[in-house]
């Protein structure tokens, strides 16, 4: 039985994958902040994990808890999207870019080194789920700049991952999901939640057309970085 590792799993995208992966027959272990989401993807029937990315101590203690697992498939999902109103002309505060960057990006960096073992022996996929935002080609306005940026430097993660881990075997992807209609993406989002995490699963199934080192859309065209 194939085992997925959601981290961010509480809810929208995180919460989703980690329901299509069990629906699916695997064994899924996904990471919670609060008591409530702890029992939500309980219910569900994945194994819990309690992982706040910002703290050293509870990416430390994933290695232990997982240790000896050989995860198929790492979706590193976590990230929050900082003030709306960030822009050229209206910069983030120090508190709102110490929020953003090291729940977007520190955290992504910091559980490297823990993931990697952990998918070495399946020659697994880690999946970043990034954004279109954060494509530097694209760019063509600063409106939601700390966030665009903040994707950018995960972009930058997953392909330093991708130089470091593919010769041995682990493929790493970063993943746009779309405009979701989760509590970040709003409701008047153009992709409903489903059909985004039907789409990247699928993306992360096809080893053959989708391999490594690549940035592509939840429908698997390539974006440009």
């Amino acid at each position: 039985m194939p085992t997925a590792l959601i981290l961010g799993a509480s809810r929208g995208i995180g919460l989703e994958f980690a329901r299509q992966y069990l629906a699916a027959g695997w064994t899924v272990y996904g990471t919670h902040r609060g008591e409530d989401d702890r029992i939500r993807l309980r219910d569900l029937g994945a194994q819990t994990l309690r992982l706040d990315v910002q703290r050293t101590e509870d990416i430390a203690g994933i290695a232990w808890q997982l240790d000896g697992e050989r995860i198929d498939v790492a979706v590193v999902n976590a990230g929050v999207y900082g003030p709306r109103t960030s822009s050229i002309q209206q910069p983030p505060t120090d508190e709102q870019f110490d929020l953003v960057m090291r729940t977007n990006v520190l955290a992504a960096m910091r559980l490297l080194p823990i993931l990697a073992p952990l998918l070495a022996p399946a020659q697994g996929t880690l999946a970043f789920v990034s954004s279109r935002m954060g494509s530097i080609a694209e760019a063509g306005a600063s409106y939601g700049m700390l966030y665009r940026v903040s994707k950018a430097a995960v972009n930058m993660v997953a392909k330093l991952a991708h130089a470091d881990y593919g010769p041995v075997g682990i493929r790493v992807l970063a993943l746009h999901p779309g405009w979701v209609r989760t509590d970040m993406g709003g409701p008047n989002a153009d992709v409903a939640v489903e059909d985004s995490i039907a789409g990247m699963r699928a993306v992360i199934a096809d080893r053959a057309a989708h391999p490594g080192g690549q940035f592509l859309d939840w429908r698997g065209q390539a974006l440009a970085w």
